[in-house]
């Protein structure tokens, strides 16, 4: 490489084949006013070697990396700027004869390297959409390693076609970097909770990040040998596994820790003995996603409520309503919100308990959501004192409620005058009481049979 003034020459080089390493972000450029200013402040030497680099930054900013060697030359090059004693040449032979950055087992660089043919003939075999690698997940085909035949064997083996092995391996293009053993060792694990291969091979393909994370097997028995000492059916634990898999990560000791917390809570609550164990497996399988948090945020919320007056009757009560989410709030956030809602509602405290109990998402909902509802309704022509009334509205987004005031309001049914009961509930709860009042307008105004008194 030829090396003048310290600088590789760009002739020869090819400074559009460098780029800064992507961890660093661009610079913004000044005000050319500024940097005129600047450079008139510069000597003449100096002026010259700032325009050097200025060029030779603004070029390679527009470059790609092939390579380390190319990283670090642009490094050297960089700092021959701010340090002209540095002795380029010799610290090039140094690079020329080993590589100064450590390897991973795989790297998700894709500029620095080329697509490994070798998974490309592979993956075709298999009539896998390339394509759709490339544009979801295309740093997998720069690995080194790969073990698309191993996976797509072991696959077959579970009784996958074809179809459904190049499906999998679309979704979830990473499945080709875990080796045969570390896919064995998930296969037998699941095979723990799962009725069959049929089954298992069908909730790969449905949800195949969940069964190739590998990193945390251990953890993942551990679970799932707990949660079946706990009494929990193995069709919930294949739930878990595929819809909550970040549970099995954590190390079993702190997922019994969390449940000693809740069976502890309950029975000072007042639950028995003999509920603890249904109660508790409710709630896990309502709310998995309780388990991440610690003993201590439990034992904290609870408390909060206690706190502002909820009896111990109550408290299980909204823990049934809430169904754990209450475990994923903080006492912070759910002071806000209540405080929020007395000053809207202008209620007693006392008040203001029972539309909680009415109504939990006063409880859990952010201050934004509920000034958001509370807008939405009453741009509608909705009273506070009816949203008093029926507090649950207040569940349902701003779009659900227009989208039913306007089909409600097309049937001449006036929203402002009657119940909000007719807003509340779920898709089906609302056709139900849409279909009433529909059938009752159309209902005819006399009786058809009914014999007609004719005066003579």
């Amino acid at each position: 490489m030829a090396v003048a003034n310290g600088l590789p020459s760009r002739s020869r080089c090819g400074w559009r084949g460098l780029l800064l390493p992507p961890w660093r972000p661009r610079r913004a450029a000044r005000p050319a006013s500024l940097l005129v200013g600047a450079r008139r402040r510069l000597g003449p030497a100096a002026q010259r070697s700032a325009a050097a680099s200025q060029c030779c930054n603004s070029t390679m900013l527009r470059g790609v990396a092939h390579s380390a060697k190319d990283i670090f030359t642009l490094l050297l090059a960089r700092s021959q700027y701010c340090n002209p004693g540095l002795n380029f040449s010799l610290l090039w032979t140094e690079v020329t004869n080993r590589s100064i950055l450590p390897h991973s087992h795989y790297t998700t660089d894709k500029r620095s390297r080329e697509e490994n043919k070798e998974i490309i003939k592979s993956l075709y075999r298999l009539s896998v959409d390339i394509k759709k690698i490339r544009r979801l997940k295309e740093w997998v085909l720069f690995q080194d390693v790969a073990y698309v035949k191993e996976v797509a064997n072991i696959l077959q083996e579970m009784g996958a076609d074809e179809t459904t092995i190049a499906s999998i391996l679309e979704r979830w293009p990473e499945a080709i970097l875990r080796s045969p053993a570390e896919i064995n060792s998930q296969r037998a694990l699941w095979q723990l909770v799962c009725q069959n291969e049929k089954q298992l091979i069908k909730l790969i393909e449905q949800f195949p990040e969940s069964f190739f994370t590998t990193e945390y097997h251990e953890n993942q028995k551990a679970n799932i040998l707990f949660f079946q000492e706990l009494g929990l059916k193995n069709n919930i634990i294949t739930r878990f596994l595929t819809s909550a898999p970040s549970i099995f990560y954590n190390p079993v000791e702190k997922n019994k820790d969390t449940i000693k917390t809740l069976q502890r809570n309950y029975l000072s609550l007042g639950g028995s003995d003999a509920n603890m164990k249904i109660w508790i497996m409710k709630l896990l399988s309502q709310n998995p996603f309780i388990l991440l948090n610690t003993a201590t945020a439990v034992q904290e919320n609870l408390e909060f409520l206690q706190k502002n007056d909820f009896t111990n009757h109550e408290v299980l009560q909204l823990l049934s309503k809430l169904k754990g989410f209450i475990f994923q709030l903080t006492p912070t956030t759910m002071q806000k919100s209540m405080l929020f809602s007395k000053n809207v509602f202008k209620c007693s405290d006392q008040d203001l308990k029972q539309l909680v109990l009415k109504c939990p998402a006063l409880l859990y909902y952010s201050v934004a959501i509920l000034e958001e509802r509370f807008e939405g309704l009453l741009k509608e022509g909705i009273s506070i004192e009816q949203i008093k009334e029926t507090p649950v509205v207040l569940e349902l987004t701003t779009q659900i409620v227009q989208y039913r005031i306007k089909k409600l309001s097309a049937l001449g049914y006036n929203i402002k005058s009657g119940t909000l009961e007719t807003l509340n509930g779920t898709k089906k709860d609302f056709e139900v009481s849409y279909g009433k009042i529909q059938s009752k307008k159309e209902r005819p105004m006399f009786n058809p049979v009914a014999p007609v008194n004719i005066e003579d």
